[in-house]
């Protein structure tokens, strides 16, 4: 199953399917284990975005508190853009955001998962007929009896690859050792490029927002993704677009090389 963050916050645009399908508030946010701030994003949908822009949300009130107690008010750094002054992310801890938007106010809860260490990126030759594009394999140690999802984003000479969604979950390779290949649909690797692939341990409605996605035939990784047909459901309530996820993050870098 192919399938990506931002990380630290790293952006993929995401084009939802709204045409005729009126207003909407399109929230997208996080929170990882990597050093803050952390942003959330507020913008408002229109039936027909030709331009694909979408109108930023300013004078919202947004919180993100966790279940130890925890909560960050964050300020509004630029229009749409919020983020974080306190929080620091932290494996197995559950947060809840909360975005107050006139008289409306939208929530989303995510548990962070508990991180798995990405040891290393090799590199292959992929495909038939002459057409052998050329994939990152991440090499990881999944943990036994424990449901895992993944997320990654991969990164060529520096800039985010947006054609593709990689999500993964461990279903079928429970305690494994995996060595998977990142499916891309493009030849857009080559010998010396300088690759960074980071992965994200997610939980399952991200997983489900981004596997939706991804089955719906869209291209572009996360977060934020490419053109979809047709809206995944998000994690976020009264009928928000979007999602809200607290995950965590692994990298490693290599440059390109084919035995």
């Amino acid at each position: 199953m192919t399938g990506v963050v931002w990380l630290c916050s790293c952006k993929k645009e995401v084009h939802l399917d709204l045409d005729n399908a009126g207003e909407h508030i399109v929230i997208e946010g996080s929170v990882t284990d990597a050093a803050g701030p952390y942003t959330v994003t507020i913008n408002r949908s229109v039936d027909f975005y030709a331009d694909n822009s979408y109108p930023p949300v300013s004078g919202a009130a947004v919180r993100i508190v966790d279940n130890e107690g925890h909560s960050d008010s964050l300020i509004e750094a630029s229009p749409g853009v919020y983020t974080t002054t306190t929080l620091q992310g932290k494996p197995g801890v559950t947060y809840t955001l909360s975005v107050q938007v006139q008289d409306t106010l939208y929530t989303a809860v995510s548990t962070m998962p508990f991180p798995v260490a990405l040891d290393s990126i090799t590199f292959r030759k992929a495909g038939a007929f002459g057409n052998k594009n050329i994939r990152v394999v991440p090499h990881y140690q999944d943990p036994p009896g424990i449901k895992n999802y993944y997320l990654f984003n991969e990164y060529i000479n520096g800039l985010l690859e947006t054609k593709d969604i990689f999500v993964f979950d461990d279903r079928l390779s429970d305690g494994k050792y995996i060595t998977r290949d990142l499916r891309t649909q493009d030849d857009v690797m080559h010998e010396g490029d300088a690759v960074e692939v980071q992965m994200y341990c997610i939980d399952e409605p991200i997983f489900n927002y981004f596997n939706e996605l991804d089955g719906s035939g869209s291209r572009g990784g996360a977060f934020n993704t490419a053109a979809s047909p047709a809206n995944p459901g998000s994690n976020i309530s009264n009928d928000a677009l979007g999602y809200f996820s607290a995950h965590t993050i692994r990298a490693r870098k290599a440059i390109v090389h084919i035995e």
